[in-house]
């Protein structure tokens, strides 16, 4: 039931940064900020997905024909405004997916340095000293992958749900 306790959980929080090192507090907010626009995304596909399609339908609608110059540029640029708000922030959490493993690799670099820093001021190899750096080093690697990770699936599924949206409006707004 400890696990349950808020104090424990920040407690375990902090031992966790401490052991990855300020590289894995950059991975950290790094994730929670795409995380706030994969949840961002997740609402607007429940709640407002809709309503940007009906919007465009009715704005075609409305039209006394469909046949013109005129009209297929009207057409287009209802489609090209329902794929921006339906691809809206798609392209910052896939910058951000890429960017987490990239970070792991900064943290694995900067733990190897404090490994070999420890060798150099110590003269000598001692187990626990390189083991401490060498956690260091794995932590905000494996951290990094993990938070790529749960993000890639969500940019897979943002992307898939774009095309087939386009492809829905785009056989609404059919030229008459």
């Amino acid at each position: 039931m400890a696990y349950l306790n808020p104090t424990f959980a920040y407690e375990r929080l902090l031992q966790f940064l401490e052991a990855g090192g300020n590289v894995l507090v950059i991975i950290m907010v790094v994730t929670f900020l795409m995380w706030a626009f994969i949840l961002e995304r997740l609402i607007f596909w429940v709640t407002a997905k809709d309503a940007v399609h009906k919007r465009a339908q009715r704005a075609w609608g409305t039209r006394n024909e469909y046949n013109s110059w005129y009209a297929h540029a009207v057409r287009d640029k209802l489609l090209s405004d329902a794929r921006e708000d339906t691809s809206r922030f798609n392209g910052i959490i896939a910058v951000l997916v890429a960017v987490t493993p990239l970070l792991g690799l900064l943290g694995t670099v900067t733990g190897m340095v404090e490994v070999f820093n420890v060798m150099a001021a110590t003269g000598t190899s001692d187990a626990r000293l390189l083991a401490k750096g060498i956690s260091k080093a794995t932590i905000p690697t494996m951290a990094g992958l993990v938070a790529s990770l749960s993000g890639l699936i969500f940019v897979n599924v943002f992307d898939g749900n774009v095309k087939k949206a386009d492809a829905k409006l785009s056989e609404a707004l059919e030229i008459r």
